[in-house]
């Protein structure tokens, strides 16, 4: 990545894991890097990497970010898990409008690359998949189970279709690229990691769901970090802008079996892992309800949901792909991880089996407070032959 050395770099999102983790990837090669967020960084930056603190929604902040700026990796969404999943205008504000925002002002302020941060979901939506690549089309929008995936396919349409766009200084065209990464983990991750490890010290991870042969994928946060690289790099007119235009489906390559993937997690924190399995459509029916309870009584008791039904069908529905294409045209060859940097960070941080009071009686009233209105709502549904 030495041709990066000389260049700029704007990363929307920049302050989250991710971005941090190709930030500060990006700065070892001596690049100059911009870190776009709408919240300040919670860790250490070096103080040659420019904080820009900004809405993407705003397209005034976008284009000051973006001005001498030579590529930008667009990270930056909203609702990808839990209660986000079920806030429909932010989700279309920040995936849809922002990604907007963030192609304008490319054109606008000549910007000549860049690569977006997509997602698996944009062709998945709860069918199984063996070994896909990227010649499978667009799932319909109308058949998405969430709002988070389908604004996703919305964004990404809108960046391939931008690429090759005359840029408004005359200097060239936009090169676009998307990146559909599977699910991320790695030391240090906040998103999915923490709220798993919270169900499991609260004891709610007794059981688990879905056929024992269904798989999976993941990525490394330094899989990704590389993958994302190369992509910027396979825009420039140095490989022929190889990569312009094109999707591609990014993992560790190693499909697994949701649960197992965790097993190394659960065990090395002290727990035992459940041995209880049960049907798929029961979670997905627990997880229906769950999503209606929170839309009627949301506004007053904003609680976490323990799934989505979009999360059922990501973590017990087969569905892996092909990174044929991603290692012929990019160059990506990912490297093998395994959880322990993930179990030793947790566990340097107080995790682990202990007494965890404070959250289980967290867990006891929203339990409690689903199942009365469960009832509740279950008591307005008329009887069999009435």
């Amino acid at each position: 990545m030495q041709s990066m050395c000389t260049e700029t770099f704007m990363i929307t999102g920049g302050c989250g894991y991710f971005g941090y983790r190709l930030a500060c990837s990006l700065h070892k090669t001596g690049a100059k890097v911009i870190l776009f967020d709408i919240v300040p960084p919670n860790h250490e930056v070096s103080e040659d990497i420019v904080f820009f603190q900004g809405d993407i929604c705003e397209f005034a902040h976008v284009e000051k970010a973006v001005v001498g700026v030579d590529c930008v990796f667009h990270i930056a969404s909203y609702g990808m898990s839990g209660r986000e999943q079920l806030n429909h205008h932010l989700i279309e504000a920040v995936n849809v409008e922002g990604t907007r925002n963030v192609l304008k002002a490319c054109v606008k302020h000549g910007v000549p690359r860049l690569v977006y941060t997509s997602t698996f979901n944009v062709v998945f939506g709860g069918q199984v998949i063996k070994n896909g690549d990227e010649s499978l089309p667009y799932l319909p929008l109308d058949l998405h189970p969430d709002h988070y995936s389908r604004t996703k396919s919305m964004a990404e349409m809108a960046v391939l279709e931008a690429n090759g766009t005359a840029l408004k200084d005359g200097s060239g065209v936009l090169r676009t690229c998307a990146l559909r990464p599977a699910g991320i983990y790695g030391p240090g991750e906040q998103r999915h990691l923490p709220r798993i490890v919270g169900y499991i010290e609260k004891g709610i991870f007794k059981f688990v769901y879905g056929e024992a042969n269904s798989l999976v994928e993941f990525v490394h946060v330094d899989n990704l970090v590389s993958a994302h690289e190369l992509a910027a790099k396979a825009l420039t007119s140095q490989q022929q802008h190889r990569s312009a235009g094109q999707p591609y489906f990014i993992s560790d390559g190693r499909p697994v079996n949701n649960f197992e993937f965790f097993r190394p997690l659960v065990e090395g924190l002290g727990y035992t892992f459940p041995k209880l399995r049960l049907p798929i459509s029961l979670i997905y029916f627990f997880s229906f309800l769950t999503e209606m309870i929170h839309h009627l009584i949301g506004p007053f008791y904003n609680f976490q949901p323990l799934l989505t039904r979009t999360e059922v069908y990501k973590t017990g529905v087969t569905h892996y792909f092909s990174l044929a294409k991603a290692k012929r045209e990019l160059g990506y060859e990912p490297q093998e991880y395994s959880l322990n940097e993930v179990i030793e960070w947790f566990r340097s941080r107080g995790h682990g089996k202990q007494s965890h009071n404070s959250s289980f009686n967290r867990f006891l009233v929203d339990t409690l407070f689903v199942s009365v209105c469960v009832i509740a709502v279950l008591s307005f549904l008329p009887l069999v032959g009435s």
